[in-house]
């Protein structure tokens, strides 16, 4: 097996300022790192347990079956300080069959992301 030592998601938009306003203003993820000038400019943004490089630019929006998924502690506070920074609600939270309480929402190319709570006694809670 390969051992991986880090990762990180690449996100081409299809306007990357803007873009960069999203994830960096908008969401409020953290800048791990910033490199290049002019459109050869990226930035990569800390994502829980990974990263979010948003870099280049692409002719097309990202393919329907990219999708974020992002953890947070509480979902309820989450829709609360999205929705005032203006980020566009897809889907209020709420309770799926799995047991995870969901919401979703969308990046400027339209990219699904999935913000996430795990309740304190949902599965994913407990390592044997």
């Amino acid at each position: 097996m390969v051992h991986v030592l880090s990762s990180r998601t690449l996100l081409r938009p299809t306007d990357p300022e803007r873009s960069r306003t999203f994830y960096g203003e908008q969401l409020g993820l953290a800048v791990y790192r910033e490199f290049g000038t002019g459109p050869e400019r990226g930035t990569v943004y800390f994502l829980g347990g990974g990263f979010l490089e948003v870099s280049g630019r692409s002719e097309r929006p990202p393919s329907p079956g990219l999708r974020l998924w992002l953890q947070v502690a509480d979902v309820a506070a989450a829709h609360d300080e999205l929705g005032a920074r203006g980020v566009e609600i897809a889907r209020p939270p709420r309770r799926e069959p799995w047991g995870l309480v969901e919401m979703w929402i969308k990046d400027p190319d339209d990219c699904d992301i999935a913000v996430v709570e795990v309740p304190p006694d949902h599965p994913l809670r407990y390592r044997p």
